[in-house]
């Protein structure tokens, strides 16, 4: 399944007892529809996302930031501290694309165009990688 949405705040990784890591974020995914009487409404769902795959991912999804993401849903289902019955939705990531926003996309951006001017400037251009 995917969807597509923007972080609601930075991602954080979690470390557990058995040394393995976790970058969990939330996710709000945006919907809207007309009724039969021509009324526009509009839905936001939010995901609560874990990624198992690296804790160097979290540097990048920060508060903002539009991704588009691959997995799996689950429900999940507790009782709050008042005693009132609570669900949310789980989304267990496995592949995640940036799309933009966020407080470090012209970080990561300038980056990336660094390493790439740095492969186009040990080729000629007509090497180029794309």
């Amino acid at each position: 399944m995917n969807i597509t949405g923007r972080l609601t705040g930075d991602a954080q990784v979690h470390k557990l007892k058995d040394d393995r890591q976790v970058v969990n974020f939330s996710v709000a995914v945006n919907d809207s529809y007309k009724t039969k009487q021509g009324e526009r409404v509009e839905q936001t769902a939010f995901f609560d996302c874990s990624y198992w795959i690296s804790p160097n991912v979290a540097k990048i999804l920060t508060k903002g930031t539009l991704v588009e993401l691959t997995g799996r849903v689950s429900v999940r289902a507790w009782t709050d501290m008042d005693g009132k019955a609570r669900a949310g939705l789980n989304f267990h990531t496995s592949n995640i694309k940036l799309h933009s926003g966020g407080k470090r996309t012209e970080t990561v951006q300038a980056t990336m165009t660094t390493q790439n001017s740095k492969v186009t400037a040990q080729g000629t251009e007509d090497d180029l990688p794309f």
